[in-house]
């Protein structure tokens, strides 16, 4: 089997769920979202601890959560799409943000394809008033706050973080009010942030040390 074959195959055993599954047929857009974040959170914990097995599983899991929502959106009344119009649009996407590679433009560092990608994405959102449009609220706090300030560095915002995130002192400092440990908090995703480090994984790395910890003492 091909993978289209296999693709196609997911695609329309989805199809057959969505439409003889009682259960399935009652699910909403809305009512998946739980579904879609604990899929994405399995993926990555797969990742981080190098399952490949796992990460094989998990990646199908989420795929199925992409199938799902697009076996719901076919049957909307007034707008409907399928799977086909996902791929396609985001295949259109894809190359229009490479022209580097689909077009004529050169790119020989990783930083000059992020200049073609932000050109292109800024030419799709045109609509857009803020640098803060589209930054989506439901993220975990850490990878939220690390998202907001790179695009608050994008107008001159965000100094005075930038610069408590360079004060030692002030990061060990310890938080007399949960407003202030508000403020520590982003300082320390601000020193993340200018050190290339995501804030969210070492928080995640050093809680799953944390939990070895717990079940060894369990153990002994």
């Amino acid at each position: 089997m091909t993978d289209s074959d296999a693709l196609r195959a997911a695609a329309e055993t989805m199809r057959a769920v969505r439409e003889r599954c009682v259960w399935s047929q009652q699910i909403t857009h809305r009512d998946l979202v739980p579904y879609l974040i604990e899929e994405s959170h399995e993926v990555i914990d797969a990742v981080e601890t190098g399952d490949r097995a796992e990460l094989r599983e998990e990646l199908g899991d989420l795929l199925w959560q992409v199938l799902f929502h697009a076996a719901i959106a076919a049957q909307d009344p007034d707008d409907p799409f399928d799977i086909d119009d996902v791929a396609e649009t985001l295949t259109e996407k894809m190359v229009r943000r490479h022209p580097h590679v689909f077009g004529d433009e050169v790119a020989n560092t990783p930083e000059e394809v992020l200049v073609h990608w932000n050109a292109a994405k800024a030419a799709e959102k045109r609509t857009r008033t803020s640098v803060l449009d589209g930054v989506p609220r439901g993220m975990p706090a850490l990878a939220l706050a690390q998202k907001v300030l790179g695009r608050a560095a994008r107008v001159g915002a965000g100094a005075d973080v930038a610069l408590a995130a360079h004060d030692a002192a002030e990061i060990g400092a310890a938080p007399e009010s949960e407003e202030e440990l508000g403020d520590l908090l982003l300082t320390l995703t601000a020193t993340a942030r200018a050190n290339g480090w995501d804030a969210e994984r070492a928080l995640r790395e050093r809680l799953r040390t944390l939990e070895d910890e717990v079940r060894t003492a369990e153990a002994g």
